[in-house]
């Protein structure tokens, strides 16, 4: 089915997600998080602290409706870019009710490329987190629409990081963050992955979304997860399990800009033009 261009506008119908401390602990396991220095993030009596890119998992089963509205060969999607803003503070536990929007359908001659927006509110109406994604469509291009919009870049300051870090990824972790909603065989069979290209089974970008937020609270936010008001960027590659994913993240003004490599090709970024907001405890 080609993408069709008139779904720009349209909206899903509010799709409801309720979950509790095992849901926000289950994801904080998928995106590394360890009982050294973090076991906030994994032990009920301790909270749990919620993890900001937590606010991606409500918005899976209505991107899926976003992804048929827009239509477009499933076979050949990318995805491009995730922003992600929170209006609030996540809680450990409740229900919010999420709406998408197709935001546009972009031509790029050889591709094409679509942009959703899911909101999530919680039961009185607030709204609790935005979130921003960017799909390539590999097979759906040159169909004499319009061009996408061109994409600010960030520019890394020319001095030493604010921080660096790095972090193995275990070789089961996408089989551990697809239990997370993302049911991608891609991710986990090592038949399909071959089937597209891939020698093994790849780490969801949405993972990789995570380890790098994750990197952002340790080290730009002082463990405070209500400190990250906002934070996005472009996947450029993907990571596998059994890489070493290193961040660093520089200062600028009230901002931390971003980009992740893994150590065995240090020179190609596996996510970056990325950047973070950084405020005040919440």
């Amino acid at each position: 089915m080609a993408l069709d261009v008139s779904a720009v506008g349209r909206t899903t119908e509010p799709r409801k997600f309720t979950y509790g401390f095992k849901d926000v602990v289950l994801y904080a396991l998928g995106v590394g998080a360890k009982r050294d220095g973090e076991l906030e993030f994994l032990y009920e009596k301790h909270g749990p602290k919620v993890l900001p890119t937590f606010a991606v998992i409500p918005s899976y089963p209505v991107a899926a409706e976003l992804f048929r509205l827009a239509g477009g060969n499933y076979e050949g999607i990318v995805h491009l870019r995730q922003d992600v803003r929170l209006h609030v503070p996540l809680a450990p536990e409740g229900t919010l009710s999420t709406v998408g929007t197709v935001r546009g359908v972009y031509d790029m001659k050889r591709f094409a490329q679509a942009v959703f927006r899911t909101e999530s509110y919680d039961e009185g109406g607030t709204l609790v987190a935005t979130n921003d994604w960017g799909v390539l469509f590999r097979f759906d291009g040159g169909f004499g629409g319009e061009k996408p919009p061109s994409e600010p870049r960030m520019k890394i300051p020319d001095a030493p990081p604010t921080f660096e870090c790095a972090e193995a990824i275990p070789n089961e972790q996408a089989l551990l963050y697809r239990l997370t909603g993302d049911m991608n065989p891609l991710h986990a069979d090592p038949e399909m992955a071959k089937s597209v290209g891939f020698d093994t089974p790849i780490l969801h970008g949405l993972a990789t979304f995570g380890y790098v937020g994750r990197a952002v609270v340790q080290h730009a936010c002082g463990g405070d997860p209500t400190r990250l008001l906002s934070f996005g960027g472009q996947f450029r590659k993907p990571v596998v399990p059994g890489d070493v994913l290193r961040v660093t993240g520089y200062a600028d003004g009230g901002r931390m800009l971003l980009r992740a490599a893994v150590d065995s090709k240090a020179d190609e970024f596996v996510f970056s033009n990325s950047s973070a907001e950084i405020g005040p405890p919440r």
